[in-house]
C-alpha cells in the first residue's frame, strides 16, 4: 500500500531539505524591488524580480540596522540572507539580513541625493532659466565628435537653416574624464560668444550617461551666460544636466529643432507679413482716398466760387419767383379790374345815355333828381350821349302817381 503524508509533513520535509542545503543558508540575490511594504511592526515585505522570475522576501525589524536607505519600487539591490520554507503556507522566501544598492541602484541613490541638494540651492529654479533666442546665427555643440548625436544635430540644424554656423567642441561624454571635458566645452563655447549651446549625447545606461549627473557639469551649465539646451540620451532618460539647463530636449534631434528656427517657415512668415502689410497699406490708402474725396467735395461746395454761383442761382430763382408772382398778381388784378369794369358799366351814366337816357344838372353841377331842385326860369344842363344841352325851365309838373 502507498504511503500517504499530511500537508504539514510534506512542508516540514521540504523545509528540512532547504535547511540542509548549505548554499541556501547564506545566499545573495540580485533583483529589482517590487511590492515593497513597510509593516507597522517594523518588518519589510517585498519581492525581488528580474526578467524571468520573482521571489518573495522579508527583512525582520531586528535586521534593519544595516539598511542605510529606504527601499522603493524599481531599485536594483543585492539582498543577502537565507532561503527557507514558511511551513504554514508551504511557500519559500528569502529572509534578508542585509541589503545594499546594486550598481545602477547606487547611482540612482547618488542621483537623487545630488538632485535634492541642487534643488535646495536653487539651481533648478525657473527664475534662473534664460530664454532661448528665436533666431540664432551660431550654434555651439558639446558632444562626442563621432556619435549619432552630432550627425543628427548637424543634419537637422542645417536643413532648417542652411546659413547657420555650427561650432563643435569634441568632448568626451563617457568615462572618468568625461565630466571635465564637458565643462571645458561649455566654457570654451561661452568664450566664443555663440548664441546657444547644446550639451548632450545619444542614449545609454545610467552608467553611460553619468558624466551629465556630475555636480561640476551642473555648475558649469548653471554658470554659463549663454543659454544651454540639454539633450542627453533618449526621451525617457533624465539627468541632472536636464534640470539645470535653460531648456531640456528629449533627444539631440529635438534640441536642434528647438535651437534653430526653420528658415523656410521664416520665409513664409515674411511673405505673409508682406502680404498683410501691402493689404493693410492699400486699405489705409483707399480709406485716405475716400476721405480726400469727401474733403474735395466739401471744399468744392464751400468754395467762394461755388458760394457765388449758388447765391447767383438763388437770386435768379428769386427773380423768377418775383416775376412769376407779379405776373400772377397782375393777372389777378386784371381779372378783378374786368369785374369792376363790368360792374361799372352797369352803373355808368354814359351807358345810360347811350341807351337813350339823359342826365340833368343845375348850372352849378348838382344833379337834378326832383322838381323841387329847380324853379321856372333856372338854367339847366341836359347831358345826352353825344353832348350837352343847355335849357331853361319853362314849366314844372309834378307826377301824380307813385312817389
Amino acid at each position: 500500500m502507498r504511503n500517504v503524508y499530511t500537508v504539514a509533513q510534506v512542508n516540514s520535509y521540504i523545509k528540512n531539505m532547504f535547511t540542509q542545503d548549505f548554499m541556501l543558508q547564506s545566499i545573495f540575490v540580485r533583483g529589482e524591488v517590487s511590492n515593497c511594504k513597510y509593516h507597522s511592526s517594523g518588518h519589510i515585505y517585498f519581492t525581488l524580480k528580474d526578467e524571468k522570475g520573482t521571489i518573495a522576501c522579508v527583512m525582520f525589524a531586528g535586521n534593519r540596522d544595516g539598511l542605510r536607505f529606504r527601499m522603493e519600487e524599481g531599485q536594483q539591490i543585492v539582498a543577502g540572507g537565507t532561503i527557507d520554507v514558511y511551513e504554514r503556507d508551504g511557500k519559500y522566501q528569502l529572509y534578508a539580513k542585509q541589503i545594499v544598492l546594486d550598481g545602477a541602484g547606487v547611482l540612482n541613490e547618488r542621483f537623487e541625493r545630488l538632485k535634492k541638494e541642487l534643488a535646495e540651492r536653487g539651481m533648478f529654479a525657473l527664475e534662473y532659466k534664460q530664454p532661448i533666442p528665436k533666431y540664432i546665427r551660431t550654434l555651439g555643440v558639446v558632444t562626442a565628435p563621432a556619435g549619432a548625436a552630432v550627425r543628427d544635430i548637424i543634419n537637422i540644424a542645417t536643413r532648417r537653416n542652411p546659413y547657420i554656423q555650427i561650432i563643435l567642441f569634441p568632448a568626451i561624454v563617457q568615462g572618468e574624464t568625461a565630466a571635465k571635458s564637458i565643462v571645458q566645452g561649455i566654457r570654451a563655447l561661452e568664450m566664443l560668444q555663440v548664441d546657444t549651446i547644446i550639451v548632450g549625447r545619444g542614449g545609454g545606461s545610467i552608467e553611460d550617461l553619468w558624466a551629465f549627473n556630475e555636480e561640476e557639469v551642473a555648475q558649469a551649465v548653471f554658470d554659463c551666460a549663454i543659454p544651454v539646451i540639454s539633450a542627453v540620451g533618449h526621451e525617457t532618460d533624465t539627468t541632472i544636466c536636464d534640470y539645470v539647463a535653460d531648456l531640456r530636449a528629449p533627444t539631440p534631434s529635438a534640441a536642434a529643432e528647438l535651437a534653430v528656427f526653420d528658415a523656410t517657415l521664416l520665409d513664409r512668415q515674411l511673405l505673409d507679413y508682406a502680404s498683410r502689410l501691402n493689404g493693410g497699406m492699400e486699405f489705409h490708402l483707399e480709406k485716405k482716398r475716400t476721405i480726400l474725396k469727401n474733403y474735395k467735395m466739401q471744399l468744392a461746395y464751400l468754395s467762394p466760387e461755388n458760394q457765388i454761383r449758388e447765391k447767383r442761382t438763388f437770386a435768379i430763382k428769386l427773380e423768377e419767383n418775383i416775376q412769376e408772382s407779379m405776373k400772377n398778381l397782375l393777372i389777378g388784378k386784371r381779372h378783378e379790374l374786368e369785374i369792376y369794369i363790368e360792374k361799372l358799366k352797369g352803373l355808368s351814366p354814359l351807358d345810360k345815355l347811350n341807351q337813350g337816357f339823359s342826365h340833368t344838372s343845375t348850372k352849378e353841377g348838382r344833379t337834378v333828381t326832383k322838381i323841387a331842385q329847380v324853379q321856372k326860369g333856372d338854367l339847366v344842363h341836359i347831358y345826352v350821349s353825344d353832348g350837352k344841352i343847355q335849357a331853361k325851365v319853362e314849366e314844372l309838373e309834378k307826377r301824380k302817381y307813385g312817389k
